[in-house]
C-alpha cells in the first residue's frame, strides 16, 4: 500500500525571519551594552595542566589570533562570555587550546539564542518574540498580513488582516515585509535535502509543506514512528514548527497535517474515510467558491458530504469538490510531481496514446536514451545510475534502475541494459508518459583517440560486460575481493566493486579457498603444543598427514569483544596422504586454559 506524508509548517515565513535575523546576530529584543560585545579576555595560569588541553604552565599558546592581535586585555569571567551572542564567542582555538572538539553541523542551538535542547526545558513564544511580528505584502492600494507570529495570533492578529487594523490593534506591531521568493527557496531546498536523504519522490505542498511519498522507505530509518520523530527533531534544531502526517493517500495526509489534533498522526490505510469525518471542508483544499457555497447550504463537516449524491454535490460546490472528496478517500489517484534537483539530467516522453507493446516501449526507451546522451554530452558527465519511470494511464508509475560500473553515456550500452529489465514493468492499461532520470552521474571527459583504435596496446574495457552480466544475474552477484585491515582471517577480507584494484594483500601464505565459517574437527592426533595434527576426520572423513607447517599464532581481537581478550589461534598448514592441502587451527596455545579450549578447526582449502 502507498504511504505518503505530508509535511506541514504552519509559521514558516515568520520562522525563516528569525532564523535569518538570528544567523545576522540580530534580535528583536534590546540590543546588549556595546562595551559587552567587545571580547576582552585574559590567560591564566593553569594549576593543573592535565584537566584540559592547554599546554604545560598555562597562559596562552604562541601565534593565537587574540593575543597576537592585541585584543586581550582586561579580565572576564565566563558568565562574560556565556552572556555573548552565539556567534560572537571566541572559539577554543582562538582562546589559546591546542585541541578542541568539532561541533556537529545540526547541533542545536545555545538556549539564549533561541533554539532549545533535550537537556533544557524550551523556551516560550515570548521569549523568543518579545514583540508581535507580521509580514505584510502590498496587495492593490494597501498592506495585508500574510504571516503572524504565536504572539500576534493570541492578540487577535489574522492572516489576510489589514496591516492599518492590525496597528490600530496593537500599539507596539513589528511590521516587516514579507518575502515570498525567500519561502518558497527554503521549501524547495527541504524538498531538494528530502529526495537525497529521505525518500526518492518529494514535492512541495502550497506555500507552508511538503509531500513525501514513504512507500517502501520508512524501513530505512527504523519504522514511520521513529521517521517522523526524526523528522520533527531535526526541523525543530532549525527553529521550525512542524506537524506531519502520514497517510494512505495525499488528501488524507494533507488534511490531517493541518486540522489534525495531534502533530504526529499516522493513519493505517483504510481509515481515511472515518479519520476526515470530524474535519472541516477547507481540509480538502476547495475553492473559496466552494466554500461559500458549502457555508449556504449548512455543510460545515467532510462526514457532511458523504451521504449526498454526486450529481447534486458536484452541482452545488462544482465537480472539483467531488474530486478532491474522492482523492481523500482514495478512490481515485492523486499524483505527486516529484522534485528533481537542477543539476540531475531529465527527459520525458508524453505520447498521444498509450503504449502497451514491447515494440513501441522499446522505441521511446530508445528516444530517451538518445536525448539523455546529447544532455550528459553537453554538461561532460556520464551517467552511473539511470532511472526510468514509466506512467501508467491509471496514474501507478513503474520504475526501472540501471546501474554501471563506470560513468558512460554509451547510448548503445545504456539501450541494452534497459532492455534487459523491460519485462519487469507491469504495462496495465497502457503507458501513457516516461519519464528518463540521471540519479548518480560523474565527470566524463574526452579520452584519447589512440586508446580506441584497435591496434591500440591498452586492454579492452570490461565495463559493459560487468554491467550486462549484474543486469542478468543481479548486482550481489558481481564483486572482487580485497583485504581488510584485521588479523582475524574471517575479517580480513571484503567485497569490493568489481572494477576496483584490490589492494594491501598480506605477505605470508592464505589458503586459496577460506570458509565462510571455521567447520570443527574430530579424532584429532596431534603432539602439543608445537606440532600439526598426524590425523583428523573432516566432514565424515577420516585424513592422514605427511606434512605439515606451523605454528602461526593470531591472537583476538581485544578491542572489539571481551571474549577476544586473551583468545588464541594456532594455525598450520598441512598436506594428507592424498595430496589434499589444508589450512585448520587448534583453539589455545597449549599452555594456558584462558586463551581457548585446544579444539581443531578446518578454515581453508589450498590449490
Amino acid at each position: 500500500m502507498p504511504r505518503v506524508a505530508s509535511l506541514f509548517l504552519p509559521h514558516l515565513a515568520i520562522e525563516r525571519l528569525r532564523r535569518v535575523e538570528r544567523m545576522r546576530g540580530m534580535t528583536r529584543s534590546a540590543a546588549p551594552p556595546e562595551a559587552a560585545l567587545q571580547p576582552r579576555f585574559v590567560g591564566t595560569i593553569d594549576d593543573d595542566p592535565g584537566a584540559c588541553s592547554v599546554p604545560h604552565g598555562g597562559g596562552w599558546r604562541p601565534g593565537a589570533r587574540w593575543a597576537r592581535d592585541g585584543a586581550i586585555s582586561g579580565h572576564s569571567s565566563q558568565a562574560e562570555l556565556d552572556a555573548l551572542p552565539a556567534h560572537q564567542r571566541p572559539t577554543m582555538r582562538e582562546m589559546g587550546r591546542r585541541n578542541e572538539h568539532a561541533e556537529h553541523p545540526f547541533k542545536a542551538m545555545p538556549s539564549d539564542e533561541g533554539g532549545g535542547t533535550t537537556s533544557t526545558p524550551s523556551l516560550s513564544w515570548a521569549t523568543l518574540w518579545r514583540r508581535p511580528t507580521v509580514l505584510v505584502l502590498r496587495t492593490g492600494q494597501r498592506d495585508v498580513i500574510t504571516a503572524a507570529c504565536p504572539v500576534a495570533i493570541d492578540l487577535g492578529l489574522r492572516p489576510a488582516m489589514a496591516a492599518a487594523h492590525a496597528r490600530a490593534l496593537v500599539a507596539d506591531l513589528d511590521v516587516q515585509d514579507a518575502d515570498l521568493d525567500a519561502d518558497r527557496a527554503l521549501l524547495d531546498r527541504l524538498a531538494l535535502h528530502a529526495v537525497r536523504h529521505w525518500t526518492p519522490t518529494a514535492s512541495v505542498s502550497g506555500e507552508d509543506g511538503l509531500w513525501l511519498d514513504l512507500t517502501g522507505t520508512t524501513h530505512l530509518f527504523g519504522g514511520e514512528e521513529r521517521f517522523c520523530r526524526r523528522l520533527l527533531a531535526f526541523l525543530k534544531r532549525f527553529g521550525l514548527t512542524a506537524r506531519i502526517a502520514i497517510a494512505a493517500t495525499p488528501g488524507a495526509a494533507h488534511a490531517l497535517a493541518r486540522f489534525g489534533s495531534s502533530d504526529m498522526v499516522l493513519l493505517p490505510a483504510g481509515q481515511e474515510a472515518q479519520a476526515l469525518a470530524d474535519l472541516p471542508l477547507a481540509a480538502l483544499r476547495l475553492e473559496p467558491e466552494a466554500l461559500v457555497s458549502a457555508a449556504r447550504f449548512g455543510l460545515e463537516r467532510i462526514a457532511d458530504l458523504y451521504p449526498m449524491p454526486r450529481g447534486p454535490l458536484a452541482r452545488r460546490l462544482g465537480l472539483r469538490t467531488v474530486e478532491r472528496l474522492d482523492q481523500a478517500r482514495g478512490l481515485i489517484a492523486e499524483p505527486i510531481i516529484p522534485v528533481v534537483p537542477t543539476d540531475t539530467p531529465l527527459v520525458t516522453r508524453h505520447l498521444l496514446e498509450p503504449i502497451g507493446t514491447p515494440e513501441s516501449i522499446t522505441q521511446v526507451i530508445s528516444d530517451l536514451v538518445d536525448d539523455l546522451v546529447v544532455v550528459l554530452l553537453q554538461r561532460g558527465i556520464g551517467a552511473r545510475t539511470v532511472l526510468l519511470t514509466a506512467v501508467r494511464v491509471d496514474g501507478e508509475p513503474q520504475r526501472l534502475v540501471v546501474g554501471a560500473s563506470r560513468a558512460t553515456r554509451d547510448a548503445r550500452h545504456l539501450k541494452r541494459m534497459l532492455g534487459l529489465r523491460l519485462a519487469q514493468l507491469e504495462l496495465g492499461l497502457g503507458i501513457e508518459t516516461m519519464h528518463m532520470v540521471v540519479a548518480h552521474h560523474e565527470p566524463l571527459g574526452a579520452e584519447a583517440v589512440g586508446a580506441l583504435l584497435e591496434t591500440s596496446r591498452k586492454g579492452r574495457d570490461l565495463a559493459p560486460l560487468v554491467d550486462q552480466l549484474s543486469a542478468r544475474a543481479g548486482e550481489a552477484a558481481m564483486f572482487r575481493l580485497t583485504s581488510h585491515e584485521s588479523d582475524v582471517p574471517e575479517r580480513a577480507i571484503m567485497r569490493i566493486a568489481p572494477l576496483h584494484a584490490p589492494t594491501g594483500w598480506p605477505g605470508w601464505k592464505r589458503p586459496v579457498r577460506l570458509l565462510r565459517r571455521p567447520e570443527p574437527l574430530s579424532n584429532v592426533v596431534a603432539l602439543m603444543p608445537d606440532h600439526p595434527p598426524r590425523r583428523f576426520t573432516w566432514r565424515w572423513q577420516a585424513y592422514r598427514v605427511v606434512a605439515g607447517d606451523g605454528p602461526e599464532r593470531i591472537h583476538g581481537e581485544w578491542w572489539r569483544t571481551d571474549r577476544e581478550k586473551w583468545t588464541v589461534r594456532d594455525y598450520f598448514r598441512v598436506e594428507a596422504q592424498g595430496g589434499e592441502r589444508f589450512w585448520l587451527f587448534r583453539r589455545g596455545d597449549g599452555v594456558d586454559p584462558d586463551t581457548g579450549d585446544l579444539s581443531w578447526h578446518m578454515h581453508g582449502l589450498f590449490g
